[in-house]
Order: C-alpha cells, then sequence, then structure tokens
C-alpha cells in the first residue's frame, strides 16, 4: 500500500472515531412538569416533590396547572420513590367569617389565628409504574395520604394507574401511618 493511502485511510480511522462522541447520550433523567389533585376539603397551600414547587391546590379540584419541575429517571423502575412535602389548611373557607373590613387589625388578627391551624406534611412515596415519562401527578387523599404518578396521560384516561374519586372524605379516625 502507498503512503498516502495508509495516511488517508488512518485520517478516516481517525475522523470516524472523533464524530462517535458527537452524538450526544440519550438522557438518564428529565426534569418533568408538576400538577397536583386535591380529593379532600381541604386547600393545599403549597406542595414540592423532590424539592421542586408544585401549584397550590383548592379542595377537590387539581390538574390544568403545572410549576417546573422534579428530576425523575426516563425509565421507571421498582422502588422508585420522590419525597413529598406540604403545607395543608384544613378550613380553607373560614375567611368569609373574619371581620370586616379586608386587612383590618381584626381580619390580620383572624388571619394569623387561622394559620395556626396549618399542617405540615413530609411522606417517601412510591411511584406508578410508567412506559413513557409525563407530567408528576400528586393526589392528596384523606387522613394525609398520597400517592405519585409520573404516566404520559391524564387521570380518567385508561391506563391510568389511580381512579380516585373527585371528592373523597376523610373518615372519623385515621389509620396509623
Amino acid at each position: 500500500m502507498s503512503r498516502v493511502l495508509i495516511r488517508v485511510l488512518w485520517l478516516m480511522l481517525i475522523s470516524g472515531l472523533s464524530l462517535q462522541g458527537c452524538t450526544p447520550p440519550k438522557p438518564v433523567r428529565l426534569g418533568t412538569p408538576i400538577e397536583g389533585y386535591s380529593h379532600t376539603s381541604a386547600a393545599i397551600n403549597w406542595f414540592s416533590v423532590n424539592g421542586g414547587g408544585g401549584p397550590n391546590i383548592s379542595p377537590y379540584s387539581g390538574g390544568g396547572k403545572q410549576n417546573c419541575c422534579a428530576s425523575l429517571p426516563v425509565k421507571w423502575h421498582p422502588g422508585l420513590t420522590v419525597v413529598v412535602e406540604w403545607e395543608k389548611d384544613p378550613n380553607p373557607y373560614d375567611s368569609v367569617n373574619w371581620p370586616d373590613p379586608p386587612f383590618s387589625d381584626a381580619w390580620r388578627k383572624a388571619a394569623k389565628e387561622h394559620e395556626t391551624h396549618y399542617t405540615r406534611h413530609r411522606a417517601v412515596v412510591p411511584v406508578a409504574p410508567y412506559e413513557r415519562l409525563g407530567a408528576i401527578d400528586v393526589h392528596f387523599l384523606p387522613c394525609n395520604q398520597v400517592a405519585v404518578s409520573a404516566v404520559a396521560m391524564l387521570p380518567g384516561q385508561p391506563g391510568y394507574p389511580f381512579n380516585f374519586p373527585q371528592k373523597m372524605q376523610e373518615p372519623a379516625t385515621c389509620p396509623e401511618s
């Protein structure tokens, strides 16, 4: 073989090897939006998933409003969990009984008293299996229970991992956690 041919082959080999480094690797984890659903009469003032903030949620409502983001693996695996933290207002409509006018000293005092009834919670929650990673859906249930999904579909669609009614009542006593 001629020297020129050997050089050309050598350059082609080096070029081919260097181009392999130009293909970006597929991600192992992705940031995914967070949304929540309150299935109880309590309001969720704020919540987070692995430190990423979710929107506030009125009683018996949710979905449609997303905040960004929490990181999850692209592929689900057994034992996958997230940490959910939240603040709950058990009586979100009490403000209708506060003194008038709004933002007066008496009104502020009532608001401050109302805030003393807020409760804070933290739970390590398993993530339901998913084929394709979608938004993180956090379902707030009676007795401070939480369920988490990250499937690429909406609640109520066939194949969604949970089928909770929108309105659930707190039992007279909650089971011990």
